[in-house]
């Protein structure tokens, strides 16, 4: 071989190989969250352009975050159980329930003689009750979460009209309203526990070996219980963890409304798993992000705002949504059936998922 031909091959060589980390970065996380960035900056610009200044002042850019905060803590949740495989769609009702039971005159009674922080926790005991009942039902009774969480959805609304009578019940604890109606440097509080949420929600996923079995089960169920995780327990306090969230959306969404009740968090399940698709995490499990999500929660509610700002009806919003979730939908298999994507699910069941060695010293 001449030296030319050698100098040519050497430069082809490294042009596939910038072509290669190219592609990777850009078809990683990066190039879905740089997606995301890009589609929030456009909606941001269509609504400078069209609503001026009403849209570009500081208390509506903190108007929108505070309205993402609520959908935002819910879909962190969700985000964890989507990864592993399966779905919530209980958490819109299991949230109306715990602020229905936390609203409740025994409940706001005692915590005036105790502290306001009793009715937090009544509603955060709430919402993980149900995520148990629903870990349960799905792990060890073998039913789809579908189906699961399609029952705690219709029997959460229920018992929530129930308790409440079908009325709206007015939260008096002043206490309480001070605390979720108040600012820290400048920022509604709200706003804080939601970022307190997603930082912790990153943590979890990114850092510890709970968010590497999570991953590995939605992956590979299969395989994660042959290296040694125990599938059925982790999949209890996936779906507790989930409900919990939606407690702590149901006091934020108390402080904000000051009231419980049975149609606070209606729908906000499908507003929440939209969020989670957009936000880059595959609905059949085994990928996805945290600040996928927040983007995604962000995208919506900056979208709602827009619309809102320009007087545009509901149901054109509606039709909106529903475009961008099905786009998100067809990326989601695009990129699935590349061959250095996921491909389905026969490439997935020969892929041994690599689990620390902790979990692989547990018991199947």
């Amino acid at each position: 071989m001449s030296v030319q031909e050698k100098v040519d091959a050497k430069g082809g060589a490294t042009e596939n190989n910038d072509r290669n980390v190219l592609s990777k970065v850009f078809g990683g996380s990066v190039g879905r969250n740089l997606g995301l960035v890009i589609a929030l900056a456009l909606l941001v610009v269509v609504g400078a352009v069209t609503a001026g200044d009403r849209f570009t002042n500081v208390d509506n850019f903190l108007t929108i975050v505070r309205y993402a905060s609520v959908i935002g803590v819910i879909s962190i949740g969700i985000t964890f159980v989507i990864i592993a495989g399966g779905i919530d769609l209980s958490v819109g009702s299991v949230m109306g329930l715990s602020t229905v039971v936390a609203s409740l005159t025994a409940v706001q009674a005692a915590a005036t003689q105790s502290s306001w922080l009793l009715m937090v926790v009544v509603a955060l005991a709430v919402g993980a009750l149900a995520g148990l009942i629903n870990g349960i039902v799905i792990a060890y009774g073998k039913v789809v979460s579908f189906m699961a969480t399609l029952a705690m959805l219709v029997g959460a609304r229920g018992l929530a009209e129930l308790f409440s009578e079908r009325r709206t019940l007015i939260v008096s604890n002043r206490d309480f309203l001070a605390f979720f109606r108040s600012d820290l440097l400048g920022v509604p509080i709200l706003i804080w526990m939601f970022a307190v949420v997603a930082v912790l929600g990153w943590f979890l996923l990114n850092r510890t070996t709970f968010g590497r079995r999570t991953v590995a089960i939605g992956g590979n169920m299969e395989a994660a219980r042959l290296a040694g995780v125990k599938v059925n327990r982790h999949l209890v306090w996936l779906y507790v963890l989930s409900g919990a969230t939606a407690g702590i959306a149901a006091v934020m969404m108390m402080g904000r409304t000051t009231v419980g009740t049975s149609t606070h968090g209606l729908l906000y399940e499908l507003d929440a798993i939209a969020a989670v698709v957009v936000g880059g995490t595959l609905l059949v499990g085994g990928r996805g992000t945290i600040v996928g999500t927040i983007f995604g929660v962000l995208i919506f509610s900056t979208l709602t705002n827009v619309f809102t700002q320009n007087n545009l009806s509901t149901s054109v919003q509606a039709v909106v949504k529903g475009v961008i979730i099905v786009i998100a939908v067809l990326l989601q298999q695009r990129f699935a059936a590349r061959p250095g994507g996921r491909g389905g699910r026969s490439k997935k069941r020969n892929t041994t998922p690599q689990l620390d060695s902790a979990a692989q010293q547990q018991s199947a």
